[in-house]
């Protein structure tokens, strides 16, 4: 489900990314817990470590990032992951997570919206992420992320007022791949959300949506349209930013 990225990796010593995840760990689609897809938050996580930044961790009501142990199955668990799960301060930054509405999200080069099933109950619902994007949208930013974490811009407003998403090119998780994944119960869906917001939502296809891959530029917003794209997502973000190859 990951295939390996092999793209152009990028170095911005200095500069700082914040990666934002859900705080949802309650029964989620068909009754299970949930929370943030791993590699949704790892995978960038090591993009940015790696490119020499520094990592901050925040989540919509801080403390503990709850993590969908469904995606540390052996058929479905990451390189990344493997390395966060061995990481003592990786770890602790997921313990000890920032609250959103208590961040200075201008002080960020890089915005990172982590997706997962949690964050499709509260990214998209919160006032203070939608506030923090459209403080650092206006401070000149780069925002972005993957799967159900654009769902997070939902309340950001760009500089005239607006809707940050409207008329931008951006993806997400299809309605598609939630419908092959027989999920009904999640309050929102993001290419629904995001195109009745005004996005012009662009996606690919596969045979089946969670082995397809998308990732969409539109000036400082990235957007990757699932799990397989965390990586390139974050690469893609650090070279928008002003990243060098390495």
């Amino acid at each position: 489900m990951h295939a390996p990225y092999r793209g152009p990796r990028h170095a911005l010593p200095g500069a700082r990314a914040l990666i934002v995840t859900t705080s949802h760990a309650r029964p989620g689609p068909k009754g299970r817990p949930t929370g943030v897809f791993a590699s949704e938050l790892t995978a960038p996580y090591y993009a940015f470590l790696d490119a020499g930044m520094q990592v901050d961790l925040a989540s919509i009501q801080g403390g503990p990032i709850p993590v969908d142990r469904e995606s540390f199955r052996w058929f479905v668990i990451a390189s990344s992951d493997r390395r966060f799960l061995a990481d003592p301060k990786a770890l602790g930054l997921a313990e000890r997570s920032l609250r959103v509405d208590e961040v200075a999200f201008a002080d960020y080069d890089v915005i990172f919206l982590a997706g997962g099933w949690g964050a499709a109950y509260d990214l998209g619902g919160s006032t203070a992420l939608g506030r923090g994007i459209g403080e650092a949208w206006a401070a000149g930013r780069v925002v972005g992320g993957v799967c159900h974490g654009p769902l997070g811009l939902l309340h950001a407003l760009d500089v005239d007022g607006t809707p940050l998403v409207r008329g931008r090119r951006l993806t997400a998780v299809t309605d598609r791949q939630v419908a092959q994944l027989g999920i009904r119960a999640t309050p929102q869906h993001p290419e629904t959300e995001l195109r009745a917001a005004g996005a012009r939502f662009e996606s690919a296809h596969a045979l089946l949506d969670v082995f397809a891959r998308h990732v969409v530029v539109d000036g400082r917003l990235v957007t990757g349209q699932n799990q397989n794209c965390g990586e390139e997502t974050a690469q893609r973000m650090i070279a928008v930013a002003g990243g060098a190859v390495r």
